[in-house]
């Protein structure tokens, strides 16, 4: 295969991680985008994000994933933070039932900001926990199915289904624009080079950029 510049892809879609603090959204983000997690849980302040490109068929699919604190106090932040978000990922903590009710509220937040067409995972994470899971795999299926949305239970710590939880949401989005341009005419097989979809404004991402560049 010919050599690709690492700012070579066809798409770049936005996927915003939501769920309480201590869920462990900030090593799902590490593991995928690193390949790398940390014992040591410290909330993350404000917003991050890290980026990682994949196939999917035969496009680059560069994603640009938004990790954010779980806590109230980073609630005015909301707006920017999933605007022009085309993928989610809603984190819960299989130990803790209390994430998983929260679930609701987090789901209520995103549909409000974002567009209908967004792809939603629900994510069960610290499976690996199995003697002390509160929240069965059959309840979170269940309100996945009804609120229309994907579901996959992880382990960031062993790195179970986290590559899958990201493609899948990445592979769905993909559908969701191929078939967007087929409906209104375009060839979907032959996208501008580096199209973007939806990614918000240039300020949003240089903001971010600059409180994140220098951090390791």
């Amino acid at each position: 295969m010919a050599y690709r510049a690492e700012d070579d892809y066809d798409y770049l879609f936005k996927v915003v991680l939501i769920g309480d603090s201590g869920v462990g959204k900030s090593n799902l983000l590490s593991r995928f985008t690193r390949n790398e997690f940390s014992l040591e849980s410290k909330s993350t302040i404000g917003v991050e994000f890290a980026t990682r490109s994949i196939h999917v068929e035969d496009k680059v699919v560069k994603a640009q994933i938004w990790d954010t604190a779980g806590q109230e106090r980073y609630r005015a932040i909301t707006s920017a933070y999933y605007r022009g978000a085309v993928g989610a990922l809603v984190v819960y903590d299989v130990t803790r039932h209390v994430t998983f009710e929260n679930v609701e509220r987090w789901m209520r937040e995103l549909k409000d900001h974002t567009d209908a067409n967004i792809v939603i995972m629900l994510v069960g994470n610290k499976a690996d926990l199995r003697h002390l899971r509160a929240v069965s795999t059959e309840d979170a299926k269940a309100f996945a199915e009804r609120e229309n949305a994907f579901f996959m239970e992880t382990s960031a710590l062993e790195a179970m289904n986290v590559e899958d939880a990201f493609t899948e949401v990445l592979t769905q989005i993909y559908r969701v624009v191929s078939k967007k341009a087929l409906d209104i005419g375009d060839d979907p097989a032959a996208p501008p080079k580096g199209q973007t979809i939806n990614v918000g404004g240039k300020d949003d991402v240089s903001a971010v950029k600059k409180s994140a560049c220098c951090s390791s």
